[in-house]
């Protein structure tokens, strides 16, 4: 069974007196351990495709049809059911980590609250101390320190590793992961994108990865699916997608690109990233 099921999903946008399709009729699935990445340019529908699997557009301005299943549930007929299951079977690793944490909390008081969504009856030593084991998980320096922190006494790249590491909290089967680095630098980029690989790599969650960037897609994914107006114009493998593009969209993403190869400067080098690259 799938992690991540979705059949025809539509999506109608009311914008004033008109009504926007944002979405036309994309299909997907994802299993367990793939990563598979829907690539666009700014207003094809990707964020829009995420977005509406977790029920995150507002009711009043989006209408939904379709399915999206969720290990094995149905999340576009009942709210309820994403309600539950959001923060637990499904975490959001949303785009701009500046903006995305409370500013007056504490970066341990909001990981221990993600921790005890998932598991309520967890004591506030016990989540304290599965929020530092998280946090050294994905590689931040002085744990102890960096929890007692506000999120603007830590840097962007340090914050998407929060982000991530509260997403993980949950233990849960999909991971969606909106743009996570294209608020960061190149060398910041790399090492989220080296992160992801490993805790996917360790822990066997499906990832759905939301991007503009074809290079990014190549080195991180299962199977690519190229937007465009609200639509799949391309889809399948790295190899079928990247390598052997069919049509003209897709041509034009890759011909942005200056260079698609393996890292080349010793300095930005990731290992992981580089293998991935390496491949087809």
């Amino acid at each position: 069974m799938s992690v991540l099921e979705v059949k025809d999903l539509q999506v109608e946008l009311m914008t004033g007196t008109s009504v926007v399709r944002a979405v036309d009729g994309v299909s997907f699935h994802i299993d367990a351990g793939e990563t598979v990445t829907i690539i666009g340019e700014s207003g094809s529908g990707k964020s829009t495709t995420a977005m509406a699997i977790l029920r995150l557009l507002p009711d009043d301005l989006a209408v939904i049809s379709g399915e999206a299943r969720i290990s094995g549930q149905d999340v576009t007929g009942s709210r309820a059911v994403i309600d539950k299951l959001r923060g637990r079977a499904v975490a959001l690793i949303p785009q701009d980590p500046m903006t995305a944490l409370n500013p007056i909390r504490t970066v341990g008081r909001q990981m221990t609250e993600a921790v005890r969504v998932k598991y309520p009856k967890l004591g506030r030593g016990e989540a304290r101390a599965r929020a530092l084991s998280l946090m050294e998980q994905v590689h931040i320096r002085n744990p102890a320190k960096q929890f007692d922190a506000y999120p603007h006494q830590l840097s962007g790249g340090m914050l998407q590793r929060v982000l991530i590491a509260m997403a993980v909290s949950t233990d849960a089967d999909l991971i969606v992961a909106d743009e996570p680095t294209s608020a960061l630098d190149v060398t910041v980029q790399a090492g989220i994108l080296d992160l992801l690989l490993e805790l996917q790599e360790r822990t066997g969650i499906a990832l759905l990865l939301i991007t503009h960037d074809l290079g990014v897609a190549r080195l991180m994914s299962d199977r690519i699916h190229v937007m465009k107006s609200g639509s799949f114009v391309e889809s399948g493998s790295v190899t079928d997608v990247v390598d052997h593009p069919q049509h003209p969209y897709t041509q034009k993403l890759l011909g942005a690109i200056p260079e698609l190869g393996p890292w080349e400067d010793p300095a930005l080098a990731v290992p992981e990233l580089a293998k991935e690259a390496s491949r087809g």
